[in-house]
């Protein structure tokens, strides 16, 4: 494997916190950060735990167990679509508290944000502290019969007009969709053959997003990219932005897939725990 960037996070998290107070760090978030601070969970946390929950619904081929993506096929293709949606509804109902940090960043009006995950902490985050902000969600064409990728939804959760969206302040951007406020989810193996097969044209990602990122560095936080498809998308959604991104991670757990990742796309890599890093930012 080739040697990561690694960095002097004494010399760094000021630097990326600087850069998110003025807009030109972009968090991409994922469910690493609500694990530090919920413990045990309510909902699923990892693709491995969303995989557990389904097969306490229903028995799984051996191919889909522990992945979550394989799992979502065989139920939609063997139980429907609503079925799917349902239990993955269900997966998330309890809801989640938004961890100290989403909020920090709820706080500071950033133009962006990517929240990866399903359960909805940034939005929460944003419901409690900001005022000016939309949300645009990824969304599944199953069974809507619309040719979209993508809605966009208020702060009260309403469907809202793309240009209302776009004129927000901050810009939540959740491209695998969210448990909230409707419950749209791109989930399926067939979920993301779709999408993937235009995401390289970059289609599916809206077009105020791509705006957003021109020019901007990345912070991945929370994130694992141990999943060929996880990392397909996050390679998508940052094209086009900075030549400079960041991920905090501990190197020791990363995967060789991972490492690769990181490596091919040049991220300085502040190699601390999560925890750690995120508190040294909000200090």
């Amino acid at each position: 494997m080739a040697t990561l960037a690694l960095s002097n996070p004494e010399v760094l998290l000021p630097e990326i916190a600087q850069g998110l107070r003025a807009g030109d760090v972009v968090p991409y978030l994922g469910p690493g950060i609500s694990a530090l601070t919920v413990s045990p969970s309510p909902v699923p946390l990892t693709p491995e735990d969303l995989a557990a929950y389904f097969a306490t619904r229903t028995t799984l081929p051996r191919r889909a167990v522990g992945n979550a993506w394989a799992a979502a096929q065989y139920i939609e293709s063997h139980r429907f679509r609503d079925t799917l949606v349902a239990w993955m509804t269900d997966a998330f109902a309890p809801g989640i508290v938004p961890s100290s940090f989403h909020r920090w960043l709820a706080g500071l009006g950033l133009p962006l944000v990517v929240d990866s995950w399903y359960a909805g902490d940034m939005r929460g985050a944003l419901a409690e502290t900001a005022t000016d902000w939309a949300e645009v969600q990824a969304i599944s064409r199953a069974l809507i019969g619309e040719d979209k990728w993508y809605r966009w939804f208020g702060p009260s959760g309403d469907q809202i007009p793309a240009s209302l969206g776009e004129a927000a302040r901050t810009v939540l951007y959740t491209p695998h969709g969210s448990a909230r406020p409707l419950g749209n989810f791109l989930i399926s193996d067939a979920d993301y053959v779709e999408v993937l097969t235009e995401i390289d044209i970059q289609t599916p990602i809206p077009d105020e997003v791509r705006r957003r990122r021109t020019g901007k560095a990345f912070l991945f936080a929370g994130c694992r990219f141990h999943d060929q498809m996880l990392r397909s998308y996050a390679r998508q959604i940052i094209k086009r932005s900075s030549d400079r991104h960041y991920a905090i991670v501990e190197v020791a757990s990363l995967t060789r897939n991972e490492h690769r990742f990181l490596d091919e796309h040049d991220f300085v890599v502040i190699d601390m725990p999560l925890g750690e890093a995120l508190n040294r930012l909000m200090s």
